[in-house]
């Protein structure tokens, strides 16, 4: 299994490329992802920038947060792109890739996602509450944006506590 790679890494700071190639490269792609995330302390979602594999590839899977939302559960979103939303909520965000830290955010309630699953099939899936931030969240990390770049305030920048891991 590929480490995640943390911040001050370059490679979390470029740019994804697209996916154009849907094949068994790319499934084992969402595999490494799932036990990435699953080896993580809490991790809800994580991008391919952070097996430093600069590819627009999240997974995200809201049924492992300490307080579980159902929404859609485990999806491996290819080229998402977020093509609607609204509201702003903030909340609590950290990150695999700064693992020592979380800030508050302000994200959009609700969002409206277009991707294609691993067969190339284009998909579109309306998403709100902590599952819509997760999306938005590992959707910033294929530009190189990370949550430390969107905190509301740098006093809302706080070490993570031992039993929030």
């Amino acid at each position: 299994m590929r480490p995640v790679i943390t911040q001050p890494d370059h490679r979390l700071r470029e740019k994804s490329d697209m996916i154009t190639a849907f094949d068994h490269t790319l499934r084992l792609l969402c595999e490494e992802l799932e036990a990435a995330m699953l080896a993580g302390p809490g991790g809800v979602g994580i991008a391919a920038p952070q097996l430093a594999e600069l590819k627009h590839v999240v997974l995200i899977d809201c049924t492992r947060a300490m307080r579980p939302c159902k929404n859609h559960g485990l999806v491996c979103m290819i080229n998402p792109e977020i093509i609607d939303k609204s509201g702003a909520v903030l909340g609590r965000e950290g990150c695999l890739s700064v693992p020592d830290w979380v800030g508050v955010v302000s994200r959009a309630k609700k969002i409206q996602v277009r991707y294609q699953d691993v067969n190339g099939a284009e998909k579109v899936m309306n998403s709100t509450g902590f599952e819509a931030r997760v999306i938005q969240h590992e959707v910033d990390h294929l530009h190189g944006i990370l949550f430390i770049d969107r905190v509301v305030s740098t006093k809302d920048l706080v070490r993570r506590l031992q039993s929030e891991v």
